[in-house]
């Protein structure tokens, strides 16, 4: 057979149901055609025409293209042009407040300044930053600066007044407004509620530039090996346009699954009569066939790290909280029987194992009054997901996508500060969820930790902090099925474990080739093993000069 592609001397991790190896793969036509054992297929199998490609890896690791289920892409693609106020590039207040004064007088009076990254518990104050900082570095900009788990906000005075909202406004249900001691607005937003104001008068990117931003941030991606992604919240029809026209364009290459907000799709919206169905055969067709519906995405809590996350019980260091439901239950459960029964997955945001709890007993009443076999609800982060919860989401057939990058970035303050010892050590209970059979994938929640697909395999297998500790090693998992919950398993929450996800005959042609068998390294090396090159569709999206071609 004529093949378009040959990789030879290489150490190919097939991940499929026997965890084969081999040493020899052809693609024709950006399919799997054939795989050999052999460094190199026997000379009577195939037939090397002067088109095709041979990859000499030269011991190097083949391994199908990773599946990052959940992250913002656009998200990130936006934030390359604002202001960086993380703790990796400051230390303190008084470092961010001289990025955003610098940035103050270049700006125009009256034009925003954003600024993303904030993290109270990193910076040396161990505070949240307040509009009267704000004020003092920029009194003629208005101000919004995103906190690191996305979950808040800060501005200063003058974005506040722009809104028009005064210190005696309620707050609304799922946010709150925070307020200093004389109960004024503090310039804190918790929560997509209380940002709202805020939201729809910050300057809104054209399509044009939302595809520009996807365009440089696919560049990062498919760099670390990414070959499907899911943009895990598309908030409007811009940002749907945009996601649209950068696959069917190519400034994004990667195939993409979108999560569509769930109020995009109510009754009287512009997707409101579309079935699943419906809306996904749009998608592929005004994507040139790039793009699909991966499900109809809710929140029903935020985020452990700003307290917003709902916990059934208190937070170690502040016992008069608990967190909050983005919606009440009754109303919740409203709003999923209806998607459930019009036949969309569902993938909601559930950090605290209250919310946690609340979606299970949402997902539960759906299928009680209208049973589906193959549902594959999701439920996104499982941060504190408890046995029982565990043992519920096997029960119902749901699954979870574990930001697992919490346990290196945040698993020592939620030990010491919001969790405490006992509820901190088992965040991301990976290895319970293999126990009980439950599907589920990894994810970096990209731009609120790096894009590294090796990275969040490393966090899986090695649990370790960034003091160094070890944080729950009983909830430790083997390389080989991190490896899998960024391939396979990604590829069957995304229904397409026929087509993706492992390297077999008549599969799609998406590989990753890495420098080192992450199966052979020390695991401590994993996240530090180079990508060499990243294929899709049997055609190389991403580079490296290590790869040799002849």
């Amino acid at each position: 057979m004529k093949v378009d592609l040959l990789f030879k001397n290489a150490k190919v991790l097939t991940l499929d149901d026997q965890n084969r190896r081999a040493g020899s793969v052809a693609v024709e036509k950006g399919k799997i055609v054939g795989i050999w054992d052999m460094p190199e297929p026997p000379k009577d199998t195939i037939e090397i025409t002067p088109k095709t490609q041979v990859v000499d890896l030269n011991g190097a690791a083949l391994l199908p293209g990773f599946i990052d289920t959940h992250n913002h892409i656009l998200m990130y693609g936006q934030t390359l042009n604002m202001v960086n106020c993380s703790s990796a590039a400051n230390e303190s207040i008084k470092d961010v407040l001289e990025a955003i004064g610098s940035k103050a007088k270049e700006t125009k009076d009256g034009e925003w300044i954003q600024g993303f990254g904030y993290d109270d518990t990193l910076i040396y104050e161990k505070r949240h930053i307040t509009r009267d900082d704000l004020d003092r570095v920029s009194p003629n900009n208005p101000v919004s600066i995103s906190h690191v788990s996305g979950h808040l906000s800060y501005v200063n005075s003058l974005a506040i007044n722009m809104t028009g909202i005064t210190d005696d406004i309620s707050n609304p249900q799922g946010g709150h407004y925070g307020r200093d001691e004389k109960d004024r607005l503090n310039g804190v937003l918790y929560e997509s509620a209380a940002m709202e104001p805020i939201r729809k008068i910050l300057p809104q990117m054209t399509v044009e530039d939302m595809v520009k931003a996807i365009s440089v941030a696919s560049k990062e991606y498919v760099a670390h090996g990414i070959t499907t992604n899911s943009d895990a919240a598309v908030f409007g029809l811009e940002d749907f346009e945009a996601h649209l026209t950068a696959s069917k364009l190519g400034a994004n290459p990667m195939r993409t699954q979108l999560m569509i907000m769930h109020h995009l799709l109510r009754e009287g919206t512009p997707y409101g009569g579309y079935t699943p169905e419906q809306l996904d055969k749009e998608i592929k067709v005004r994507s040139g066939g790039r793009a699909k519906l991966d499900s109809a995405k809710m929140f029903q809590d935020g985020s452990i790290q700003g307290l917003t996350g709902a916990l059934r019980e208190p937070y170690y260091s502040s016992p008069e909280t608990y967190g909050e439901f983005i919606h009440p239950q009754e109303a919740f459960n409203e709003e999923v029987l209806d998607l459930h029964r019009r036949g969309f997955r569902i993938a909601t945001h559930g950090n605290g194992d209250r919310a946690i709890g609340s979606i299970l007993e949402a997902y539960e009443n759906a299928l009680m009054k209208y049973p589906r076999t193959d549902h594959r609800h999701r439920i996104e982060h499982v941060q504190t997901a408890t046995t029982e919860d565990i043992l519920k989401m096997a029960e119902l057939g749901v699954a979870g996508s574990f930001f697992i990058n919490h346990v290196y970035f945040w698993g020592d303050r939620h030990k010491q500060i919001f969790l405490g010892p006992d509820r901190g050590r088992r965040i991301s209970p990976l290895a319970e969820a293999v126990e009980h059979n439950v599907l589920f994938t990894l994810h970096s929640d990209c731009p609120i930790t790096p894009i590294s697909p090796l990275f969040s395999v490393w966090a899986a297998v090695n649990r370790v902090t960034r003091d160094g500790h070890i944080l729950g090693p009983e909830q430790r998992i083997d390389v080989m099925t991190a490896l899998k919950s960024m391939t396979i398993y990604g590829a069957e929450l995304n229904f397409d474990e026929k087509i993706s996800g492992s390297i077999e005959i008549g599969k799609q042609a998406d590989f990753v080739v890495l420098e080192e068998d992450p199966t052979a390294v020390n695991p401590m090396d994993i996240k530090d093993i180079q990508i060499q090159s990243t294929f899709i569709d049997g055609k190389p999206v991403y580079m490296k000069d290590m790869v040799k071609t002849v």
